[in-house]
């Protein structure tokens, strides 16, 4: 097969990748990467000496993708479907770019920042770290309710990268920094985004590892 993808299915930015691919119906074949295990450990290293996923591999070109909106990117130019995540109009796609660029830097990485500190030991805790990303959540979490008032997408009436990028951050930043009750907006779109039969997908293959999250709750995905 000449795609291969190296994830984890609880890794969130796996999530935006494997989202892309499961909505154009792309062949590919999955390879769990297990850091804690040394012999996937090592087989993953050699590809990506940071050991970050997610990592495309395309054999057909003898091309290695890492970073989530660039293989999403990738996957519209040499295996199109029919989603276009980035679209043919520029001040579209600019739409999509931006809102792919807005979930990653003001949700994604500021709920990833309260998790790792989650499970920092003692002694290593940043509390001033971590309210600095909750109030940033807390501006994020406004301007997504008033941007989303009137749109079904995060670039407007077409499915793209952005929303790609909305669902994990929103599904891990709700688990962390709950918002559903406050800003009806925000918690309709992610609704929205739950119910596409690609995101449902991600969700049930990510089930059996949600106890490894820090802020898993029994009885939630």
């Amino acid at each position: 097969m000449a795609l291969i993808l190296h994830f984890h299915p609880l890794a969130s930015f796996c999530w935006k990748v494997l989202i892309a691919l499961y909505e154009n119906e792309t062949p590919f074949e999955p390879v769990i990467v297990d850091l804690g295990d040394e012999k996937s450990r090592a087989a993953f290293l050699k590809l990506s000496p940071h050991g970050k996923f997610p990592l495309l591999q395309d054999t057909a070109h003898n091309r290695l993708l890492p970073e989530s909106a660039i293989i999403i990117d990738y996957l519209g130019q040499y295996f199109p479907g029919r989603v276009s995540f980035i679209p043919a109009d520029r001040d579209r796609a600019r739409e999509a770019r931006l809102a792919d660029q807005f979930y990653d830097s003001y949700v994604h990485e500021q709920m990833q920042k309260i998790v790792a500190d989650k499970i920092r030991p003692e002694g290593s805790k940043d509390p001033y770290g971590v309210q600095q990303a909750r109030d940033t959540l807390a501006v994020s979490y406004r301007m997504i309710d008033d941007d989303m008032r009137d749109k079904p997408w995060a670039a407007g009436d077409a499915f793209t990268l952005g929303d790609c990028a909305a669902f994990p951050a929103l599904f891990y930043a709700n688990k962390v920094e709950p918002f559903a009750g406050k800003y009806q907006h925000a918690a309709r779109y992610l609704e929205r985004l739950s119910q596409r039969p690609s995101i449902k997908r991600v969700l049930s293959e990510a089930r059996p590892y949600m106890p490894m999250f820090p802020f898993y709750r029994p009885g939630e995905d």
